[in-house]
């Protein structure tokens, strides 16, 4: 035993070593190259709480290693918005000049992204991308109705609510991305105007118009235009020499992936209900183990999701009473009606569920109707069944035979020997027993039966039946 355990741990040891190296190939510049290299880091699809991660680590590596410069490749529609600040605080304070580059041809940087391209030191764009739409979306759940009555002026007061939150988060954004355009002296009133009227531009008009600094068809000729460009790194100016320098690329590494991966939202929502199933298995059948193991890892990891995701706890709170409700059909048949309230509790909950309408972060409806089916025909029919076979009468091993009835062999006062389905076994009586009379077996202990005259045992329940509806009249 003590073997295996030194092997268990042996093992884990070159797991996590294996794992450290991994890591540090994947992420770490090398000594030699990194001095005065160029970093370039790429933000793809929607930015969240792995891309904050993943450029973080990247600006710190390139800051210990003494980069010239890190290039941020775009291509972007929005995201979170606690991801979006966490990044331009790390381009802000990061001692490293930071070029966001929108590329390739065809790229975007909306929303989040635009944001991302006003805090870098410089901004670039590939011909043929485009920026803008940078207006926060809705909060909390559903869009807020429009008007109909006559009076403009007169709105229910949930409506003025909403739009008071609104204007709000509009205010907010529109003062910070001044802020930042303000920082790198470019174009206050554009910036406004993307979030105030979601205003999106292409390349060639940014650049007209002082939104970004260059437009440069590939890394080469970006480089060799940013050669000999003064910018200001934490408040003192810095002359870039870029121009042939050695570009190291850093890609997300298994660390990022793998947060990528569960921070997706409905790898979440299934990671949650995949614990909550597991631990309902494991309750219901104490010593199964593996449904209570793959339960807790998988619940625990959602967890972890969910702290980094924006939740709606009502959501949470909804879903969990549609599960119970759903668990207590199973146990408790009502004609459907907890069945029916645990469905639409859980539907409900799961949609709003993710408290933003942010693009990538919004549980897909086709997941949620199939964990809604599933979950039904899980705790009212497989349950239900299994809770069945539980109440049903034993019909095997030793507890079978209680209730069964045996023939006497020979006489006996005390003890002798009965057949019982044509064995033949010890027996323990209080009365006197005949050969060939027909006994009941009313307990076992070991390998012997207690036994009673048939008669007797029926005389006695019929008794017990006669006095219990004398109580009744």
């Amino acid at each position: 035993m003590m073997r295996q355990k030194g092997f268990f741990v042996i093992m884990l040891l070159f797991i996590a070593v294996g794992f450290l190296l991994v890591f540090v190939s994947n992420n770490i510049v090398s000594a030699n190259n990194a001095a005065g290299a160029i970093i370039q880091l790429t933000l793809e699809e929607v930015i969240g709480p792995s891309t904050d991660d993943y450029v973080e680590r990247a600006l710190q590596a390139a800051a210990q290693h003494q980069a010239e410069l890190v290039v941020i490749r775009i291509d972007t529609p929005g995201g979170l918005d606690t991801a979006m600040r966490g990044i331009i605080k790390n381009i802000t304070n990061s001692s490293v000049p930071v070029a966001s580059y929108v590329a390739p041809t065809g790229a975007r940087a909306a929303s989040a992204g635009t944001f991302i391209l006003y805090a870098s030191h410089i901004a670039a764009m590939a011909p043929g991308t485009n920026l803008g739409a940078a207006t926060p979306v809705k909060i909390g759940g559903l869009p807020t109705p429009g008007k109909t009555g006559k009076d403009k002026n007169e709105q229910p007061a949930g409506d003025a609510t909403d739009d008071a939150m609104k204007h709000k988060a509009v205010n907010d954004a529109a003062a910070y991305i001044r802020s930042l355009a303000q920082l790198h002296g470019r174009n206050q009133n554009w910036a406004e105007k993307a979030v105030r009227e979601a205003a999106s531009l292409p390349a060639i008009d940014a650049l007209k118009i002082n939104v970004i600094n260059i437009i440069a068809s590939d890394m080469t000729d970006l480089l060799e235009q940013i050669d000999g460009r003064e910018v200001v790194v934490l408040g003192e100016k810095r002359t870039l020499h870029t121009a042939g320098r050695v570009i190291e690329v850093i890609d997300p590494d298994w660390r990022n992936r793998f947060l990528s991966v569960i921070t997706n939202p409905n790898i979440a929502y299934i990671l949650m209900l995949i614990g909550i199933y597991g631990l309902i298995f494991e309750f219901s059948n104490p010593g199964s183990i593996v449904p209570g193991t793959v339960g807790a890892i998988a619940l625990l990891l959602a967890l972890y999701s969910f702290q980094l995701l924006p939740i709606n706890y009502a959501g949470m709170g909804f879903i969990l009473l549609g599960v119970a409700l759903m668990v207590g059909e199973a146990f408790q048949p009502s004609f459907g009606m907890l069945g029916i309230g645990g469905l639409v509790a859980f539907v409900f909950g799961s949609i709003i569920l993710m408290d933003t309408t942010a693009p990538g972060f919004i549980i897909d409806l086709s997941v949620i109707i199939t964990f809604a089916v599933i979950s039904v025909l899980i705790f009212i029919f497989v349950i239900g069944m299994a809770l069945k076979a539980r109440r049903r009468k034993v019909v095997s091993g030793l507890e079978e035979l209680i209730g069964a009835e045996a023939t006497v062999i020979n006489d006996f006062n005390r003890e002798g020997r009965v057949s019982v389905h044509s064995e033949n076994w010890k027996a323990l009586t209080n009365t006197p027993l005949h050969k060939d009379q027909q006994v009941k077996v009313t307990n076992v202990k070991g390998l012997t039966l207690q036994v009673e005259p048939l008669e007797v045992s029926t005389q006695a329940k019929a008794t017990h039946t006669v006095s219990q509806l004398e109580k009744k009249s």
